[in-house]
């Protein structure tokens, strides 16, 4: 499904054999790259770039990057990812309570608790976390 357009080239989220972590394609026919997005903060990153023929430019990677970062783009990659998938692709993963992050293998703290189960509320633009072991789950506003 298309997000959007920047010079004449599609950002979109496909909508068949999906897989974590949420991401956005863009296929320019001389090279491909995807763009990661996430559940628990608004930052986008280049995740990988396939150059079939050509090298992808970078102002232009760049630009992509941005124009999904935009609130607007980003709420509706999340929106889709979340209306095909019904994951937010963070079950399993251990977040810090005391930094408010995921985190990756770290020594175990009191302030951190593996995700039991996440939710993304579309229409409120809000993950919720039920946290394995916490008194309480944790609401992400995005």
């Amino acid at each position: 499904m298309r997000l959007f357009s920047y010079k004449g080239l599609s950002m979109m989220i496909m909508l068949r054999d999906e897989h974590c972590p949420p991401h956005a394609h863009v296929d320019a026919g001389v090279w491909s790259a995807r763009f990661k997005f996430s559940f628990c903060h608004n930052s986008v990153e280049l995740w990988d770039v396939v150059a079939h023929s050509r090298r992808a430019p970078s102002a232009v990677l760049e630009g992509l990057r941005q124009g999904l970062s935009q609130p607007a783009h980003l709420r509706r990659a999340r929106g889709i990812w979340w209306d095909k998938l019904q994951t937010a692709c963070l079950d399993n993963q251990l977040w810090d309570t005391q930094h408010d992050e995921v985190v990756m293998m770290k020594s175990v703290a009191s302030t951190t608790y593996m995700i039991g189960s996440s939710y993304y509320e579309p229409e409120k633009n809000k993950t919720l976390l039920a946290l394995m072991g916490a008194p309480e789950g944790v609401e992400i506003e995005l």
